[in-house]
């Protein structure tokens, strides 16, 4: 009795696949086959057990449902672990429903149910290119969105953080602390996009360091506009952000993962034994240059500050020292 309180979709999804169980027959529908997806996942009436059997025709139908369509449903009905079930369904259904495609689609879900769906497709082996194009998704839209409301106004940041903000805030962490291990299966321009709106909406420290990390790993192909990061302006402070930038180049040099906090991070550490090639270290002390030349006109940016940066890459780096000067 305890199993049939707790079925997905309730007394509707039971009518359902007892329909099934007697040999009545029915329609799946766009409206119904989330229902019975995942009724027929919790009843395990798969193939396994019986030939043509529910769980199976659910899937039949998965293959031309809009995923959207079956997932704003699903919000509606049941659980996280039935929206889980639905995906995968779709992912080992026929060959001709693309993996990456439905995925995508979750980031029309509420960000905790996001979070929690995509948690639970890793455990599911669910390919890491697959997560990536997802996230990659899920922060393209949070990213215009963000851009636009900023264009829409045109108030300065105040130091109270809105309602908006704070979901803006959890929305950014969430897509970072989701990112694979892989470094390099998220373009740079989303991270250097959700790492500006980590320093703008003050997210953790951990959020920062892991952008910065994953950046480092290929600032070869950063571009100038990449690294003029604004800083959030009070009294004295420089016009974009050195520090950040200063540990996104040390990260670079040293090419592994940091734990320490922002505050504990010394701008002269180094303690990788590994190295970038040489053509990515030509291509990073250019842009090094580059980025001192626009920082240099600031009359708040501190001396100590301009030469770690300078330092930041190794003295082989640069054939000529002419942009220096």
């Amino acid at each position: 009795m305890v199993g049939l309180l707790s079925l997905p979709g309730g007394a509707e999804s039971f009518e359902l696949a007892a329909k099934f169980f007697y040999g009545v027959d029915f329609e799946i529908t766009d409206a119904n086959v989330a229902e019975v997806c995942c009724v027929s996942d919790y009843l395990e009436m798969t193939e396994e057990y019986s030939k043509n059997n529910l769980g199976s025709r659910a899937e039949e139908h998965l293959e031309v449902v809009p995923l959207k369509l079956v997932l704003s449903k699903l919000l509606q009905v049941s659980r996280v672990w039935n929206i889980v079930v639905l995906v995968d369904s779709i992912r080992t259904a026929k060959p001709s429903v693309k993996e990456t495609g439905g995925i995508e689609d979750l980031s029309v879900l509420r960000i905790d149910l996001y979070q929690r769906v995509i948690t639970a497709m890793k455990c599911r082996g669910v390919r890491t290119e697959s997560i990536a194009a997802s996230l990659v998704n899920c922060a393209q839209k949070e990213l215009t969105k963000k851009s636009t409301s900023l264009n829409q106004s045109s108030q300065p940041k105040v130091d109270v953080v809105s309602g908006s903000d704070n979901h803006e805030k959890v929305v950014v962490e969430t897509i970072v602390s989701l990112m694979p291990v892989e470094k390099l299966v998220v373009p740079i321009n989303i991270l250097f996009g959700l790492l500006r709106n980590a320093v703008m909406l003050d997210c953790t420290v951990a959020c920062r360091l892991d952008l910065e990390r994953r950046i480092g790993f290929q600032l070869d192909i950063a571009t100038l506009d990449d690294l003029l990061i604004p800083s959030i302006r009070n009294a004295g402070d420089t016009l974009f952000d050195v520090d950040t930038v200063h540990r996104i180049l040390v990260n670079f040099s040293q090419q592994e993962d940091s734990n320490e906090d922002i505050e504990d991070v010394s701008v002269f550490e180094s303690e990788s034994p590994t190295s970038p090639s040489q053509t990515a270290l030509f291509k990073v002390a250019k842009l090094v240059d580059n980025y001192l030349a626009e920082i240099a006109p600031d009359a708040n940016l501190k001396l100590n500050k301009f030469i770690a940066i300078a330092e930041s890459s190794p003295a082989h780096a640069r054939t000529i020292h002419d942009g220096l000067y």
